[in-house]
């Protein structure tokens, strides 16, 4: 179990090949589904955007981003639980968008699940509009594993 520091000091960096056991750790924390290592290994390997957020040098989250073309797609935004609704993911989802701008992209795009209504709340905050529904884009977060959730596509210019 981590505690949470009552100084909220973060700080967001590169992530590094080594931050790949406290990225899965929060991974695993928050998502029923959470990606593998290896699909954070060819993100890497791939020079995607990826981030890490730290605080007291504790990984407390992650956000990964392709850019191509004129657009950013948000891969994963993930925020260990115990450090959510602090303003961190914000922070993190800020730092993607003003590195895509930097590449000369001028619109971004993200999935997220119908069901996470805290993210969607932080995505329209942010200007972010849905544009379109994927039908049983996500694994299941229930004992069923043949269901699938949708994902609300959203999108937003830069």
């Amino acid at each position: 179990m981590v505690a949470v520091p009552t100084d909220m000091s973060v700080a967001l960096r590169a992530m590094r090949e080594d931050d790949l056991p406290a990225v899965l750790a929060c991974e695993r924390a928050s998502y029923a589904a959470p990606w593998s290592e290896g699909i954070f290994r060819d993100c890497l390997r791939v020079r995607y955007c990826c981030l890490v957020v730290e605080t007291r040098d504790i990984v407390v989250g992650h956000g990964i981003m392709s850019v191509a073309a004129g657009e950013c797609h948000l891969l994963n935004l993930c925020i260990h639980p115990l450090f959510q609704r602090l303003g961190i993911g914000r922070r993190m989802l800020r730092r993607l968008l003003a590195l895509a701008r930097r590449q000369q992209a001028d619109s971004a795009f993200l999935e997220v699940r119908t069901s996470n209504a805290g993210a969607i709340a932080l995505y329209r905050s942010e200007g972010f509009d849905a544009i379109g529904v994927r039908k049983g884009y996500y694994p299941s977060t229930d004992a069923e594993p043949s269901r699938r959730e949708d994902a609300l596509m959203m999108a937003r210019a830069l």
